[in-house]
């Protein structure tokens, strides 16, 4: 034999051992996003009481990479959360600042003060996902679990629909129970919720999950696992769990504690945090326990980058029921105060830390950007992204808040909100150690216009908390900075084109101005318009929106808005293409929002009290 090319085979075959033995290029992602988790539900986000619930596995896997206290969901409700996290798009920029939506603005009933305004209905289904980004760089893109994007969990568009390879959608364990004290998860192997080796029910969204992990380990992947825990229903199959509960508690559950009863002292809901952290905790195992097939003498868990949060703050209650208590923080779902938009966070993988707790204010807009650089994946041209890219700060020292930067280069000391829905009625802006609200029903004084509250006071680069609880309204005290946070929200909204509530002409609050908002009279249809004749009564119209559908009377019937035109004393609206029903919003200088016809709801459908249309 040749020594030489002996030698020199040896080398080659030494180079791609070498080769097989580096780090895949491109990491695993895996976005585990769960339903309503509150901030102070696990353990290890304990500051003032201590959380009754075990929490052992997220617990662990808090000290494996970055935690953060001062995490914040894009929306303080499920629907717009999600969609900005998958599209990279503001709520207030996408029209899509609640669930449902896609419906005429009405008041809620004849005698609320205010109603919210048009919002979309769903996602728009070309919208540049970051399914899709990832997928154009090579992942295999995967969704388990709760969807949500759209005016129902199953209407368009679907997870395949903007760019997911793979999904699948099943409740579980956390499906409804007709008796929620009856009915457990048994050992029998005919029960579907059957127990395992450990106690906890069967529950076929993790099973998605892991099985979707099972098929793809071998090729880089990009999982969305989405729970339906910990949402209401307040129900488990787990009947020893729940008992475990209700003796730590000192609860009965067959009477369990209204809404205005502080505390977190619900047994179902214990129940079900810890089974969330039970599955979670199998996804983290298999992670840990598998070799990855790219990376041979290596657990996929080195070569993944996982990060866990929840869609907004934990849900306090329902009206017959307390769930669980965001104390210290205020309120909770359905509010941007901090209960309702603060989260858990935190994210592990290749380059970052173990163990490090960070006060960086970060948000779920920023997983996009976030993900397509840890992937080293291409950013796409011309997408408006709102959050920022922290990957330099994960990687570098995820305490150090001057390594998270705007697109400009500045640094980052600002995040805002806005929820013109429910009763909440709000938009928020923090900067820095301050947090502006500005309450849009403040008409006769039934609310502050403008609150102003200091969280934490920062002084040699170090938080002090000072007013979590938004407690102290200091506003009156603080003229100068209310007005000047006040005028960086307005720009904003602005900036984003955002939409306000109204207020509403049949309220009989006694609301000024009420007796001068306008009417339409009549209406003609024209071809490619139609036109209708208004008339005032002390206030004049602002602004005019035609609101029309495209499929009225369809099960998922969804409405849209287009502005119109508003010309002397007739409004003017193009009729888009394909519309099948419509009615005209008319705004006053007063902000009162008059509909016509008037909006009635039958079923889940408008049409009936719409303006039917035949286009061409």
């Amino acid at each position: 034999m040749n020594t030489k090319n002996f030698i020199a085979g040896c080398v080659v075959l030494l180079g791609v051992s070498i080769v097989q033995a580096e780090r895949p290029e491109k990491p695993n992602v895996l976005l585990l996003l769960v339903d309503d988790l509150g901030w102070q539900d696990l353990k290890c986000y304990d500051i003032d009481e201590p959380s009754p619930m075990d929490t052992p596995y997220l617990d662990a896997f808090a000290k494996k990479g970055a935690m953060f206290w001062q995490a914040y969901s894009p929306a303080p409700s499920c629907s717009p959360s999600r969609c900005a996290i998958m599209s990279g798009d503001h709520p207030a920029r996408a029209q899509k600042t609640h669930v449902v939506g896609g419906a005429p603005p009405r008041p809620y009933n004849p005698n609320s003060r205010m109603m919210e305004p048009w919002y979309s209905g769903r996602m728009p289904e070309d919208t540049f996902t970051l399914a899709r980004a990832m997928k154009a760089n090579g992942y295999t893109t995967g969704h388990a679990g709760k969807w949500h994007i759209a005016i129902n969990h199953h209407a368009f568009p679907q997870p395949m629909d903007v760019g997911f390879d793979w999904t699948r959608s099943d409740r579980g364990a956390h499906s409804g129970m007709k008796n929620r004290l009856s009915g457990f998860a048994t050992n029998d192997p005919d029960d579907p919720y059957r127990l395992d080796e450990n106690g906890f029910p069967r529950h076929q969204n993790n099973e998605d999950a892991l099985e979707f992990l099972r098929e793809h380990k071998d090729e880089p992947f990009f999982l969305y696992y989405c729970t339906w825990l910990v949402h209401s229903p307040m129900v488990t199959r787990n009947e020893a769990l729940l008992n475990k509960y209700v003796e730590r508690l000192g609860v009965d559950p067959k009477q369990p504690n209204k809404k205005d009863v502080p505390g977190q002292q619900n047994p179902f809901y214990c129940a079900m945090v810890e089974s969330l952290d039970y599955y979670v905790g199998q996804v983290f195992q298999y992670l840990e326990t598998t070799e990855d097939p790219r990376w041979p003498g290596h657990m996929l868990s080195e070569n993944t980058y996982i990060i866990f949060t929840s869609d907004n703050g934990g849900m306090e209650g329902g009206p017959k029921e307390r769930y669980t208590d965001n104390n210290p923080l205020d309120r909770g779902k359905i509010s941007a105060k901090e209960g309702g938009v603060r989260v858990p966070l935190m994210i592990a993988g290749p380059g970052i830390k173990s163990g490090v707790q960070s006060d960086v204010m970060v948000n779920g807009l920023d997983f996009y950007p976030t993900i397509l650089s840890l992937a080293g994946a291409e950013r796409p041209k011309d997408k408006n992204l709102d959050g920022c890219d922290i990957s330099t700060l994960l990687l570098n020292d995820p305490t150090n808040p001057k390594l998270v930067k705007e697109a400009d280069g500045s640094v980052r000391d600002t995040m805002m909100w806005h929820f013109p829905n429910s009763a909440a009625l709000e938009s928020t802006i923090r900067v820095g150690d301050y947090k502006l609200i500005r309450n849009y029903d403040h008409v006769n004084g039934h609310e502050p216009e403008l609150e102003l509250f200091q969280l934490y006071k920062t002084s040699g680069g170090k938080q002090v908390r000072v007013d979590i609880e938004e407690a102290k309204n200091i506003a009156a005290k603080m003229p100068e900075k209310t007005e000047q946070l006040n005028r960086q929200l307005s720009k904003m909204l602005t900036k984003m084109e955002a939409s306000y509530p109204s207020y509403n002409p049949t309220c009989k609050a006694g609301l000024p101005n009420i007796g001068k908002v306008p009417e339409a009279l009549s209406h003609q249809v024209n071809k490619k318009t139609v036109v209708f004749p208004f008339k005032e009564h002390g206030a004049k119209v602002v602004r005019a929106d035609l609101i029309y559908t495209l499929n009225g009377g369809h099960k998922y019937e969804e409405w849209f808005r287009t502005s119109a035109k508003i010309a002397g004393s007739k409004v003017v609206a193009k009729i888009p293409e394909g519309t099948t029903h419509c009615f005209i919003n008319l705004i006053d200088e007063n902000n009162f929002l008059v509909s016509y016809p008037e909006v009635v709801k039958k079923g889940n459908n408008y049409t009936t009290s719409a303006i039917a249309l035949i286009t061409e």
